[in-house]
């Protein structure tokens, strides 16, 4: 086995007690250039997408207030819950947001301050998709948990772990039987061709070659996540 392949299949331990502490977003903002996992799920573990079309509207809300603070490295949306990898933009170009919105009058504290630019967007796109789902279904109230979910990524072994990680869960959730064939991760948009919001050049980076990409996810990730 080639040195690259051994890399995947021995990957070292990470410090879980420092990869697994939870940050309230009340009180840290996130900082700029850092990888995060991203996670969050519906009130009481309810389910938050129940047609295509909520999952596409959701991808489509990820694309319009995300991307612009942030590059998106993976994803999964599961009926009660959903996961996203994401690297934080510089502060040269969260900044450059902060002005165009008018953030930088806002006061030094609070979720909408400067600071927060990230957390406010993810905020939009809550409000957005819960506004729209409860008028589909006629219900009322908050649809998904707050504050959502995240870790900071702190080696290059924990941020290839998540992305197989993120991609083997629609399986451990017995969603479906492969993984591989779901519609709504990022596995399948990383191997094709077509127009993504995804960073793909850097995933086959991180992972050497496509190859390398499909044949590290046969290996069980199982790391440890509380909603």
């Amino acid at each position: 086995m080639d040195q690259n392949l051994k890399r995947f299949y021995n990957i070292c331990k990470v410090n879980q007690k420092t990869q697994n502490k939870m940050i309230d977003i009340r009180t840290t903002s996130i900082e700029a250039d850092r990888f995060y996992h991203i996670y969050n799920r519906g009130i009481n573990g309810g389910n938050i997408f129940k047609s295509n079309r909520n999952y596409v509207f959701f991808l489509g809300k990820i694309s319009e207030f995300l991307v612009p603070v942030c590059d998106i490295y993976a994803y999964c949306l599961m009926p009660n819950h959903f996961h996203l990898l994401v690297k934080v933009k510089s502060d040269f170009e969260l900044d450059s947001l902060v002005k165009v919105q008018n953030l930088d009058k806002a006061p030094d504290k609070g979720l909408h301050s400067p600071h927060h630019i990230f957390s406010k967007q993810f905020a939009r796109i809550f409000n957005s998709y819960s506004q729209a789902f409860n008028k589909e279904n006629r219900r009322h109230g908050a649809l998904i948990e707050s504050p959502f979910k995240r870790k900071l990524i702190a080696s290059d072994e924990y941020l290839i772990n998540v992305i197989i990680y993120i991609h083997q869960n629609p399986q451990n959730h017995s969603i479906i039987h492969d993984y591989s064939k779901y519609n709504f991760s990022s596995y399948q948009s990383v191997l094709s061709h077509s127009k993504t919001l995804l960073k793909r050049d850097e995933i086959i980076e991180l992972f050497d070659t496509r190859e390398n990409f499909i044949l590290s996810h046969k290996k069980t990730v199982d790391l440890e996540y509380e909603f």
